[in-house]
């Protein structure tokens, strides 16, 4: 099975460490990283997709995609 995240949060380390951390658990960068300000706060928004594929699963709407 093919998972997909989308990673988001704001433009500093914590961002980047979000997708070090994500990348060290198997999980693949999937296009571009994106930029964008939010009006509402003020701080420029990071985003970045990533993938994985998990051999001998099956998908279900119910699962928590960072755990796997």
């Amino acid at each position: 099975m093919k998972l997909y995240r989308l990673l988001t949060g704001p433009d500093d380390s914590s961002f980047c460490h979000k997708v070090t951390l994500a990348l060290n658990k198997g999980w693949f960068l999937h296009g571009s990283p994106t930029y964008a300000f939010n009006a509402e706060t003020g701080i420029m928004q990071c985003g970045q997709a990533v993938y994985k594929e998990v051999e001998g699963k099956d998908y279900t709407s119910d699962m928590k995609l960072g755990e796997q």
